[in-house]
């Protein structure tokens, strides 16, 4: 049952625990703060900022419930009802928060709207699979 839960909700809890203050300093955008930065051999200066990093979390979790959708059976059937709540807490979130309207807060909300849509569609596609009707059965 474990694997039922939604990856996605997880960058939407560290947002939030960030946004809020939780875990981390007060003032200005904590989604701005740098985390890692390294001078490149061009001159430039390569540097990632938590929001960042969320995103790139994000994208991972989304790659494992994408794969995620390729099972079949009721479990698959619970994943894809406990998602689509996940994209709508994000929605709503978006909409109705002022700490979530920032670009970080809107592509990990498109994230979780991919999830919903290629879970539905992986498994939809599977299901057609499961039920083709090869040549001489009669139908």
């Amino acid at each position: 049952m474990l694997l039922a839960i939604p990856l996605l909700i997880f960058p939407l809890i560290v947002y939030n625990l960030i946004a809020f203050g939780v875990l981390g300093r007060g003032g200005g955008d904590p989604f701005g703060w740098p985390v890692y930065a390294i001078d490149m051999i061009s001159g430039a200066r390569f540097s990632l900022d938590i929001g960042d990093v969320l995103v790139l979390v994000a994208l991972v979790l989304l790659f494992v419930e994408i794969l995620k959708a390729t099972r079949t059976g009721a479990g698959s059937i619970v994943d894809h009802l406990l998602s689509t709540i996940v994209f709508i807490v994000f929605l709503v979130e978006f909409l109705l928060v002022g700490a979530a309207a920032t670009a970080v807060f809107f592509i990990i909300t498109t994230m979780a709207l991919i999830d919903v849509i290629a879970g539905y569609s992986v498994t939809i596609r599977a299901a057609r699979r499961d039920v083709a009707v090869g040549p001489g059965h009669g139908f």
